[in-house]
């Protein structure tokens, strides 16, 4: 075999035909044109600005409908590459112009949790009820330029929660409009110790509430509803998350006794507090003015307090004295049965000498609440009050009758001298 293929007459008068169709092939391959590439589809966003870009373009109603695609990808849904559709999923990009009034964004779609905390909300149910001035998403998160929570620049940002809540708690027209309960809340919580820490440049200002830190974020609800941070028997535990050894004297008190044993008229944090006007406790305009909020409940105590020195004193608006809570306590207030109690004899005696230090028993005898009205409970004081109120108006009594006999002598003594002098 002189080569690689064994020529035999079958291959002879094959050859030919083999030759014949690889040049026919080869020729095919050379006049045939590429296959065209497929076109990418546009990009929706791009076909959506190509009329919302334009600052001035409106809806049929005149409202603003522009978008600036520079903060839209700045935002957290542009940072994710979202589409226009994707929220507005009841236009399509292939069919323009869309109808002039689409549908609300659909928020549900991706937080289907935080969306459904909300249909349960004193927002969402006001709006239900036709108050359409409540609150949504938007109005909270806003648009097309939603940030994280933990960016400066967002609505909800801590910093920023205020006026995010102020746009309509702390506009007297929205609060007049929507008829929202408390009026201008946002301004009493403003100047209150809370909004002044928030909006003060303290290492505070993070740990300080604000309306959120109360009310809740998604699951806000009317205080009138059990399940409510901000209702009256869920409030000393909402502020106790903060305030978690006030809480627990507080709850160790006659006060948070009274309340675990479902007396809801027992006081509770805002009662003494308020709710959104708080100021600091130690300052002497509250120390005085609190002594009030005691008499809303102890109407008689503050009465007989107030017939006392002390109370004389702190109507003036002196601090200087003693107040309801130098003896009583502020949050841990026991009755004088509970040894613990500051005001058990066991005690009374140290208690009075945080202001008197020379104080003995018989000093801490005197009864700061003895009424003079009481002829039965507190008799001495009863008939002692009366005896220097009769007194009083014989006294006035013998010397008022005097003083007029005393002037009718004079006048009839000057007429007589007149009269004589007259004659002469």
């Amino acid at each position: 075999m002189r080569g690689l293929i064994m020529h035999t007459p079958r291959t002879n008068r094959l050859l030919p035909g083999l030759v014949a169709l690889a040049a026919l092939t080869l020729s095919l391959s050379l006049d045939a044109k590429p296959a065209p590439a497929a076109v990418a589809a546009a990009d929706p966003n791009e076909t959506c600005l190509m009329c919302h870009a334009d600052p001035a373009a409106k809806s049929e109603g005149g409202k603003s409908i522009a978008v600036d695609a520079k903060v839209f990808a700045g935002s957290v849904h542009g940072q994710m590459q979202l589409k226009c559709t994707d929220c507005h999923s009841d236009v399509s990009a292939e069919k323009l112009p869309h109808a002039p009034k689409l549908k609300p964004a659909n928020c549900a779609t991706c937080h289907e949790e935080p969306v459904k905390e909300y249909l349960s909300t004193a927002h969402a149910k006001a709006r239900a009820g036709g108050n359409m001035v409540a609150a949504t998403c938007t109005d909270c998160h806003g648009k097309h330029d939603i940030q994280k929570s933990t960016e400066p620049a967002s609505r909800t940002n801590l910093a920023n929660r205020e006026a995010t809540c102020g746009a309509c708690h702390g506009n007297d027209a929205v609060v007049k409009k929507a008829n929202l309960p408390g009026g201008n809340i946002v301004a009493q919580y403003h100047d209150s110790i809370h909004g002044k820490k928030t909006n003060g440049k303290t290492a505070d200002a993070a740990k300080a509430p604000t309306c959120t830190g109360c009310h809740g974020s998604h699951r806000i609800l009317g205080k009138s509803d059990a399940k409510s941070r901000v209702n009256r028997e869920n409030i000393a535990g909402m502020c106790g998350s903060c305030h978690q050894q006030v809480f627990s004297r507080f709850t160790a008190s006659m006060h948070g006794q009274m309340r675990q044993a479902g007396n809801s008229a027992a006081p509770t944090c805002v009662d003494c507090h308020s709710a959104h006007r708080i100021q600091q406790h130690n300052t002497p305009q509250w120390q005085v003015d609190v002594i009030n909020e005691c008499g809303n409940c102890h109407g008689g105590l503050l009465t007989t307090y107030r017939d006392t020195y002390h109370g004389q004193v702190t109507k003036l608006g002196f601090t200087r004295v003693a107040t309801c809570n130098s003896c009583h306590g502020a949050h841990e207030v026991l009755p004088a049965s509970n040894p613990r109690s500051a005001i058990s004899p066991e005690n009374r005696v140290n208690t009075c000498r945080s202001c008197h230090p020379g104080a003995n028993a018989n000093f801490a005898a005197y009864k700061p609440h003895g009424n003079p009205r009481d002829r039965q409970g507190e008799p001495l004081l009863y008939y002692t009050r009366l005896f220097m109120v009769w007194l009083l108006i014989g006294v006035f009594s013998f010397f008022g009758l005097h003083t007029l006999l005393w002037l009718l002598r004079s006048l009839k003594e000057v007429r007589e001298h007149r009269a004589g002098r007259g004659g002469h």
